[in-house]
């Protein structure tokens, strides 16, 4: 009999470890937006020296929650103070299990007094729709999923578009598409613009280090606004990102994007296996890197140890509460950037040329994760795993391989470390890995966000800089 959710997947399976690190999914894919407009080194310069357009519509989910209890459901699930949270506003949103450990993240806009919508990854959208739908709140709850990953020429919808406009001249081409000035207000606030002759929502973002929108308005308008865009753009050199560049961007913005969501173990969270599907993100998570635990939960990681420590309150009571109360911070790991060693990236990378040489694990440009949660071990000088690389790849506007890391608190900042690169015995099962022997990599600690656009510009939160 097929399993009929993931409780039944991970009952089959015996190690939870060894199910993910043999996942078949492939590599993470952003869907449907064409891998490059020009080239990726182009774009990914652009977002620093001139203005970019970034396509968000189809890689992640839209979760919409509505109704009486709709503010409860919420500030029962998230860590962040909640008593302000007015509408035409946006939040980070990250819930714990009840033991206190990430699931995953995304923005939550307050859209209307009791409407709002979720954007982001499976992880956490998942999580919400569980505990509105079980959980005995007056609430309507409506999933747009993201885009297929491989649609196979089959036609792709949406509810809503979704926009990026990002770089130096980016409120140049703001106000020229919308035949007038846009008040810049402040960051994560709402407003509209007009766009192609029609009224569209905006958010006020920043993931350039600069100031820029969200933008976003009904899927059926998609190509006469996105064409509006980029005839506005045309004089201030605003480059279309494709989906290989657009990744990178958070080497330098300094955001981990998929850790390992806690929910394999658990009395408490058996429901919510038990409802969760058998081929869904949590049943085909593709677990990468060289740290190799038998315990699953070695993977786990509390909110200081991904840069949210400063977002948690204890002013309201939410799930995961108690155990974040009994987490000594000063105990967890930390956020930073890992700066990787040239000639050892280099090594890695003319590896594939050396008829006699080691074959190392592939280097991908720009990049070069092959899982979709990564977990490189860091050692430090003597060989103690410190931490662990969990988003790498490499930066056409730093010149740089570089890793987003956590690790302990006593690291210091400019502390020279090793990262463990590739698999043991060879490499997984994984469809994205080929035979290959591990290496050692310089790495400097260096800090989050690395760019020192994002480290001074951006508004404080899980992009400023980690102490």
């Amino acid at each position: 009999m097929s399993p009929s959710n993931l409780q039944d997947v991970l009952d089959a399976a015996g190690s939870t470890v060894e199910h993910l690190r043999s996942s078949q999914i492939g590599a993470y894919i952003y869907p449907v937006v064409p891998s490059e407009f020009t080239n990726w080194r182009r774009e990914v310069r652009a977002w620093r020296e001139t203005a970019v357009l970034f396509d968000q519509t189809h890689h992640m989910v839209n979760l919409y929650v509505s109704g009486p209890d709709a503010f409860k459901v919420i500030s029962d699930t998230a860590f962040n103070r909640m008593e302000s949270f007015p509408v035409s506003t946006a939040k980070q949103y990250v819930p714990v299990t009840p033991a206190g450990y990430v699931i995953g993240d995304g923005i939550l806009f307050r859209e209307a007094e009791h409407s709002f919508t979720f954007v982001g990854r499976a992880p956490s959208a998942n999580w919400l729709q569980f505990q509105a739908e079980t959980g005995g709140y007056d609430v309507e709850v409506v999933k747009d999923d993201r885009s297929p990953s491989r649609p196979y020429g089959h036609a792709v919808s949406r509810s809503v578009w979704r926009f990026q406009i990002q770089g130096p001249a980016a409120w140049d081409v703001i106000e020229k598409v919308n035949g007038g000035p846009v008040e810049q207000l402040t960051f994560f606030h709402m407003a509209h613009m007009d766009v192609a002759g029609a009224q569209v929502r905006t958010l006020r973002h920043g993931m350039a280090g600069a100031p820029g929108l969200e933008l976003w308005g009904p899927y059926e308008t998609y190509e006469a606004s996105r064409a509006a865009i980029l005839e506005a753009g045309a004089e201030f050199g605003l480059e279309i990102v494709g989906s290989r560049a657009y990744s990178s961007n958070t080497l330098e913005s300094g955001w981990i994007p998929s850790p390992l969501p806690a929910i394999y173990t658990g009395d408490e969270l058996a429901a919510y296996r038990a409802w969760l599907p058998a081929n869904g993100y949590e049943a085909t998570n593709a677990l990468a890197g060289s740290f190799v635990s038998d315990d699953i939960e070695d993977y786990y990681l509390t909110p200081w140890d991904l840069g949210y420590g400063g977002f948690v309150k204890f002013d309201h009571d939410y799930i995961g509460r108690s155990a974040l109360e009994a987490i000594d911070p000063s105990t967890q790991r930390k956020k930073v950037t890992l700066a990787w060693n040239a000639e050892d990236l280099g090594r890695i990378i003319t590896s594939p040329l050396t008829e006699d040489g080691p074959d190392y694990m592939y280097f991908d440009l720009p990049i070069a994760n092959y899982g979709s949660s990564s977990y490189d071990a860091v050692l430090d000088a003597a060989g103690k795993v410190v931490g662990f690389s969990m988003f790498t790849g490499y930066s056409a506007n730093e010149r740089r391989g570089l890793s987003l890391a956590t690790v302990d608190q006593d690291v210091e900042i400019g502390t020279e470390l090793r990262l463990v690169w590739g698999e043991p015995g060879g490499g997984s099962a994984k469809s994205t890995v080929q035979p290959h022997q591990q290496t050692e990599v310089r790495v400097v600690v260096s800090p989050a966000p690395y760019a020192v656009t994002a480290r001074t510009d951006y508004h404080g939160g899980w992009r400023s800089a980690q102490a």
